[in-house]
């Protein structure tokens, strides 16, 4: 697949740096189910009761079951290409190349992501619900008695829920502010703060891509676009930019 834009209008050079933002549309080419899609796991289940401390504190068992069947999940899914890219491109950026992902699944670090930050959390941890910072790594459903390593605290999901703060936000924000290039993946970039962070690059000077099914033409803060799945898009974008590193 052909690049629909000049990758010299893109101003890559071998001293750019990408900060890559990944969303649902990634990791639902592989199979996940997203909570938009009303096939998925979450399709029984309003937001308030599995995706907030509030429907945790009311229900606990509920929230724990339902995280326990999305991480069964992961044993039936592998990484697809647009992961495979994107562990490519780091092995040739090195440090320049940061993803930041929205997705709570492990398909990037399979694919062999490493420069990776989940500002939503993961499925393959738990953590204190006293304190966040204390994770402990998890496989298979949730031990109902299982308590924190660091200080037997009790523990639930390690995922941010609504009216929660993400994780690693200092560090995303001085990447993208620094970052010279910064790509939306599969993402609808309709909830804060991720919703933000194409601006913010873009404010700070970098040139910004979008890769999506459907893409926002009319974003002045989108400067290059790629319309279609991330598995048949990416790959291409990417070798671009590995010829150039």
């Amino acid at each position: 697949m052909s690049l629909p834009f000049d990758i010299e209008g893109f101003n890559w050079r071998d001293h750019s740096e990408l900060v890559v933002l990944t969303g649902a549309g990634v990791s639902a080419e592989s199979g996940i189910k997203t909570f938009r899609d009303t096939g998925g796991l979450w399709e029984n289940h309003s937001i308030q009761e599995v995706a907030t401390p509030e429907g945790f504190e009311a229900n606990p068992e509920l929230v724990i079951s339902f995280y326990d069947q999305r991480r069964a999940q992961l044993d039936e899914v592998e990484p697809n290409p647009a992961h495979e890219a994107l562990a490519e491109l780091e092995r040739a950026l090195g440090d320049r190349l940061l993803v930041v992902t929205q997705n709570v699944d492990d398909l990037h670090e399979r694919a062999g992501q490493k420069n990776l930050l989940h500002m939503h959390g993961s499925l393959k941890s738990l953590r204190c619900r006293d304190f966040p910072h204390h994770k402990v790594p998890w496989e298979g459903p949730q031990d109902r008695g299982a308590q924190c390593h660091h200080c037997d605290g009790d523990l639930r999901p390690d995922i941010v829920w609504f009216g929660e703060e993400p994780y690693h936000m200092e560090v995303i924000m001085v990447a993208i502010q620094n970052c010279t290039h910064f790509a939306s993946i599969g993402t609808s970039s309709q909830v804060y703060p991720a919703a933000g962070f194409k601006d913010m690059a873009k404010a700070h000077g970098a040139k910004v891509v979008e890769i999506n099914l459907e893409c926002s033409s009319h974003d002045p803060s989108i400067d290059y676009h790629l319309e279609g799945p991330a598995s048949q898009t990416l790959p291409a974008f990417v070798d671009a930019l590995c010829q150039r590193a």
